[in-house]
């Protein structure tokens, strides 16, 4: 029984295509059992157009003749009255429903997966030895509702809130629309039930079921080559028509490629463009090669990769080389390699915070070469420099690894001395003295003796509010007296004498 919505659009005529003149024609003749070659050959030769599309099709690979067909008698006595009739039939319809294209729907789409369905319809069902002269434009229509659908709402979208609603939820399907279309266009029922039902071909009419399974997969088979994801769509199939018809997967990759081979010739006749249609092996072929090319791609990429990692961990390198030779000149003095005054007011201050912090004991002496002026005077001032080098070399050698040496400025020095409380800055002291004093410093034969003045003062921890800049003003203070009471000599204050 037909749904009543799809009653109403058989009624409305209006937005149903009726086939042309010489399609009406071919309709009666199909019909027809009877019908002669010569009925038949009239028909089409009165149409140039189609007889010569006919021919081609009559000399195509899809039936592989032994000699070229060069009329349409012959093509009749080869290829049998009816396949003739529903080959002709096709090409009427799919030109006088070829009416363009819209963003929603396009029509060229549409009739290429019609063609290649019909074409892997004839090729399956001779590859299954099931004679079928129906086949073919059973095939070519089996979608033929959901450009009817289309061409229904184009035509009709006069926004009422019933004719939306009908156009959301129309009560029937396009199966439905193509099978009722064609039984309206004076098709036989061996056409038109088995359009029914090709999505589910398992409920067909027993008389129709072989046909419908042979639509379901001919549609599918049209899929691979229209639309994506076509190696997921030939694994599917190959699978399924192993099960449903015991065909090995070499059969049917073999299909695949008569399928298109024959599609590309037989949508030409049907001036539709094939795009960019190939063999199913050619299309395998080539994303091997693509894989193969990305294969090959990676590789180089994991190559300039790791040269890359290479050249960055490089760069990196150098570039922390430079920041320590940066670093270096900017804490370090040129002349003796001693931390220079900049570093010593950081490092006295975080040392100072660290002992405020922890309340442990920290010690500062101040120092500097005594008359050094006339070493310069004497000796010049490469001698000089050079008195200095050898004195900061032999000071290194008297300190702790956690102890800092600087170069205060000019020929005045300070040493940190962390963890050190006014006990051990004394001892320290006198060693520094005395290694200064047992120092001789040889230049172009001259023998160089220099001596030391000192001051010194140690942070204590119960003296919480002491600063940096006091620390330093102490252990000044002790130096300028050790100069004034005759110098050589270490004079360490506490730091609460400051003034």
């Amino acid at each position: 029984m037909v749904d009543a919505n799809l009653q109403q659009l058989i009624e409305q005529g209006v937005n149903l295509p009726s086939p042309p003149a010489i399609a009406a024609r071919l309709l009666n003749t199909v019909q027809s059992e009877e019908t002669s070659f010569n009925e038949l050959s009239r028909i089409i030769a009165t149409d140039p157009a189609l007889t010569a599309k006919m021919l081609r099709v009559a000399n195509s690979g899809l039936y592989a003749l032994p000699t070229e067909i060069t009329s349409i008698n012959r093509a009749l006595s080869v290829l049998g009255t009816n396949a003739t009739k529903n080959i002709a039939l096709s090409f009427v319809i799919a030109a006088s429903l070829r009416n363009g294209n819209s963003s929603a729907f396009n029509v060229d789409d549409y009739w290429r997966r019609s063609v290649t369905a019909a074409v892997a319809a004839e090729l399956l069902s001779r590859e299954l030895g099931q004679q079928n002269d129906d086949i073919f434009v059973t095939a070519l229509l089996h979608n033929i509702g959901m450009l009817i659908i289309y061409l229904h709402k184009k035509n009709n979208s006069d926004g009422t809130a019933d004719v939306e609603k009908k156009r959301r939820d129309p009560g029937y399907d396009h199966q439905q629309v193509g099978s009722v279309l064609v039984a309206k266009w004076g098709l036989p029922e061996r056409i038109a039930a088995p359009i029914a039902c090709h999505h589910n071909p398992e409920t067909a009419p027993d008389d129709y079921k072989a046909t419908a399974y042979l639509l379901h997969f001919a549609d599918r088979l049209s899929a691979v080559y229209n639309e994506k994801g076509y190696a997921e769509q030939a694994r599917l199939l190959q699978t399924e028509l192993e099960r449903h018809y015991r065909l090995d997967r070499e059969t049917v990759k073999a299909l695949l490629d008569r399928i298109a081979e024959r599609s590309i010739g037989i949508l030409k006749t049907f001036e539709i463009d094939p795009g960019q249609m190939k063999p199913y092996s050619q299309m395998l072929q080539e994303a091997n090669e693509e894989l193969g090319r990305l294969n090959l791609s990676y590789e180089q990429l994991v190559i300039e990769l790791k040269e890359a990692k290479e050249k960055s961990e490089r760069l990196a390198k150098e570039l922390s080389d430079a920041n320590l030779r940066l670093q270096g000149l900017v804490y370090t003095d040129g002349l003796t390699g001693l931390f220079n005054h900049r570093y010593f007011q950081d490092t006295l201050r975080t040392e100072l915070a660290r002992s405020q912090r922890y309340h442990s004991y920290l010690s500062l002496i101040l120092f500097d070469i005594d008359l050094f002026k006339n070493v310069n005077d004497t000796y010049g001032h490469m001698a000089g420099d050079q008195v200095l080098i050898n004195l900061s070399q032999a000071i290194k050698k008297t300190i702790r690894p956690s102890d800092v040496l600087a170069r205060y400025g000019g020929e005045e020095f300070a040493v940190i001395l962390p963890e050190t409380d006014i006990t051990g800055v004394k001892v320290f002291a006198a060693r520094l003295r005395r290694t200064i004093e047992n120092l001789t410093t040889e230049t172009e034969g001259q023998r160089i003796k220099v001596t030391i003045s000192a001051g010194g003062t140690t942070f204590c921890p119960e003296q919480p509010e002491v600063s940096k800049d006091m620390l330093i003003k102490t252990a000044d203070r002790g130096l300028y007296l050790s100069k004034e009471n005759g110098r050589n000599q270490i004079t360490i204050l506490a730091t609460e004498n400051a003034p």
